[in-house]
């Protein structure tokens, strides 16, 4: 194969949710061009003080997609309409498939609320095709002890492996449309490579470092985008570096996408947001 290639490197937009940075890209893309990775968001790292508010995200709806939090630094506590409650620290992943409909909220945990630290996380949003928009709703959470280390370039590179396979390892995350999803540390002249089958959509967020991307320099927080022919990765790190990087196959349907719903179509978010306000997608009060 040879070297995928890149059609544009993004820089994310910088602001604030309530007291929590974020950097994001939306409006920088369409939804159809990156999906099914169609939200990407880097909250931190940030150090919050003592009897620290947490994170702003009460109670809220989803459906039609799936929520990943790669969690780097602090915790974050997840609680959803099936009863589920959830707290998982650094080096933890929280997968939430919200198919039909769930609310959740997203907090950090009392301890950390009280206590104050360093939070660092991303969440990215999975589309889901519509003949899995309607699954049942399922979370799943995995501490730092779960999730494999794929060692490269003699140590050099370290992968964590969250969903699909690498060097004949698996990650402990059941995705429903097979994709692969890894965070990849990289130590100064450390390189990593993969092959990308063709027709596949390629995440490669760039979260902090110095690198060369099959030949591109960057430096800092990038989102790099690629044709789909498919092709070698090839990272070659110049300094300390923390990358995400994924693939999974595009939905290539229309997506209609309105808050907290990912759908096909604006009649399916109206139908969405009713389902949610006669409370079929459940009730979680805090």
């Amino acid at each position: 194969m040879s070297l995928l290639n890149i059609r544009r490197i993004l820089k994310p937009n910088e602001d604030y949710v309530a007291h929590l940075s974020a950097y994001h890209f939306q409006g920088k893309y369409t939804l159809e061009e990156t999906d099914p990775f169609i939200m990407l968001a880097h909250h931190g790292p940030q150090v919050l003080g003592p009897d620290n508010a947490g994170m702003p995200f009460a109670p809220h709806p989803h459906k039609g997609f799936e929520t990943v939090t790669l969690i780097y630094a602090g915790d974050v506590l997840h609680h959803d309409s099936m009863g589920v409650e959830s707290v998982i620290g650094a080096g933890g992943v929280q997968w939430m498939t919200a198919g039909a409909g769930i609310v959740h909220s997203e907090n950090t945990s009392p301890a950390f609320r009280k206590e104050g630290g360093t939070l660092d996380l991303v969440q990215l949003w999975i589309n889901l095709p519509s003949r899995q928009k309607g699954v049942p709703p399922h979370y799943q959470g995995f501490t730092a002890e779960v999730i494999p280390v794929v060692l490269h370039a003699e140590g050099r590179v370290k992968e964590y492996l969250v969903s699909g396979e690498s060097a004949g390892i698996s990650g402990p995350a059941h995705s429903l449309t097979g994709v692969r999803l890894s965070t990849i540390e990289l130590q100064p002249e450390g390189v990593f490579s993969a092959k990308v089958p063709a027709g596949k959509q390629v995440l490669l967020f760039v979260m902090e470092g110095e690198l060369e991307v099959n030949g591109a320099a960057l430096n800092g927080r990038s989102l790099v985008l690629f044709d789909l022919e498919g092709g070698d990765l090839q990272l070659t790190a110049s300094a300390v570096t923390r990358v995400i990087f994924g693939f999974a196959e595009p939905t290539g349907e229309p997506i209609a996408a309105r808050g907290p719903f990912v759908m096909n179509t604006d009649e399916e978010i109206r139908e969405a947001i009713r389902q949610y306000q006669s409370g079929k997608m459940g009730v979680l009060a805090e």
